[in-house]
């Protein structure tokens, strides 16, 4: 799993946070923050909720691979994404282990399973032959990164995202 890429692009929603703010956390993976308002990110969401079925055919197909959901968990603070890697579908019920260390939520920690509620499912992603489909969250954040950054986060994480 892209582990460590994964975790780099969680995502913290807060209503307070401006667009895209990097939180740099000491041993720990970054965290982007975005405000709850921020329009390209609330239509990644969308649009990657209206194409949930993609990523469930995905599931069944033995060239994708590091299948994930990213997940959203209410705290105290707002909203935090996690993604969740190793998934599993069965009985209309998604479940999977967290990917990284929460900054916010107190019920979980990295390697915990999970069960998923399909209604707070803000992305999905997977890869065949190291290419990029879904990741409609990771794609906004790309898009925002300056060209040396973009080059860096795709050394880093060895995907093709067109």
């Amino acid at each position: 799993m892209k582990t460590q890429f994964l975790a780099l692009l969680s995502i913290l929603v807060l209503s307070s946070c401006k667009n895209s703010d990097k939180i740099e956390r000491e041993n720990q993976s970054d965290i982007y923050s975005v405000a709850s308002e921020d329009r390209e990110m609330n239509d990644a969401i969308k649009k990657a909720n209206e194409t949930l079925s993609d990523f469930n055919k995905a599931l069944s197909n033995p060239k994708a691979e590091d299948a994930a959901l990213k997940v959203a968990f209410k705290t105290s603070e707002g909203v935090e994404h996690i993604w969740v890697s190793e998934i599993k579908y069965k009985d209309g019920q998604y479940s999977g282990i967290l990917d990284n260390e929460p900054e916010y939520i107190t019920q979980y920690n990295a390697g915990d399973t999970v069960k998923i509620d399909q209604s707070k499912i803000s992305d999905w992603m997977y890869l065949v032959d190291g290419k990029l489909f879904g990741g409609y969250t990771i794609r906004v954040l790309r898009d925002r990164m300056d060209e040396e950054q973009r080059k860096q986060l795709d050394a880093e994480s060895g995907m093709k995202i067109d």
